[in-house]
């Protein structure tokens, strides 16, 4: 069992991908938490082990409570002590206004995004609080520029659903600051990842590019980058923030 023992929700591809692929590098062993793309999930598992890492694929909807109960369960026994999470896992629908968007979607996109990060969270405190009977730990929170900006016109339920992952950081980081937990966000820009097929427009960072200081979209190794710095002692007194990556947008 390692004493450094991380999840990566939604860590099959993009940021979440990145983030195992780097903390496994670190000398972390890695849960690589997935939805429903076993062979992704499976391949990034397989890239760390080539490498001489450990890590593990586990199936689980974030958004519903008995799947994420079982998923720190199974790593309970079978990676030890939890010490990281990041809370990756998101969806967004495709670019609509608001007098668009049906309740449906609004349902889907918050549990995903709002409902999946409290009850991961609550898990981890559960495991690392000191007041629990833990070590400590650290837990990034994953969001957006989007939670700044609002993506009018094109995803102002996910930016709003961000939004709420901002003040949920905020508040646990007070909460549990004294019991050995770090809680911090990072809040990706435009990077280059799948997630704007899903909204409907692939090359959505190359047509706003232009609109960034930087002039260029980001990377998924780059947040990884600010997200495992978050984790790390050299943050040790760092809570209850944010790293804003998004090319000074």
């Amino acid at each position: 069992m390692s004493d450094k023992v991380m999840i990566v929700t939604g860590g099959s591809r993009g940021i979440g991908a990145a983030t195992a692929k780097l903390a496994a590098v670190r000398g972390y062993v890695v849960c690589v938490n997935y939805l429903s793309n076993r062979t992704a999930a499976d391949g990034v598992v397989e890239e760390i082990t080539a490498a001489g890492g450990r890590a593990l694929a586990v199936a689980a909807d974030v958004s519903q409570e008995p799947d994420v109960m079982e998923l720190f369960a199974t790593v309970d026994g079978r990676l030890g002590r939890l010490s990281a999470l990041v809370n990756n896992a998101g969806i967004l629908e495709r670019q609509s206004r608001v007098d668009e968007i049906d309740g449906d979607r609004l349902q889907r996109v918050l549990a995903a995004n709002v409902v999946g990060p409290f009850l991961c969270c609550r898990e981890a405190v559960r495991r690392m609080s000191t007041r629990h009977g833990g070590r400590g730990g650290a837990i990034v929170n994953v969001s957006s520029a989007a939670a700044r900006l609002g993506s009018p016109g094109e995803y102002v339920d996910y930016a709003a659903s961000k939004g709420a992952v901002d003040t949920l950081t905020i508040g646990l980081s007070r909460e549990v600051a004294a019991e050995g937990v770090r809680v911090n966000g990072v809040r990706p820009g435009y990077i280059h990842t799948d997630i704007h097929a899903s909204g409907g427009e692939p090359g959505r960072v190359e047509r706003l590019r232009t609109s960034l200081p930087m002039q260029r979209g980001g990377q998924p190794h780059e947040v990884a980058q600010a997200i495992l710095w978050l984790l790390s002692a050299e943050a040790s007194y760092v809570t209850g923030s944010f790293i804003d990556a998004a090319g000074g947008k």
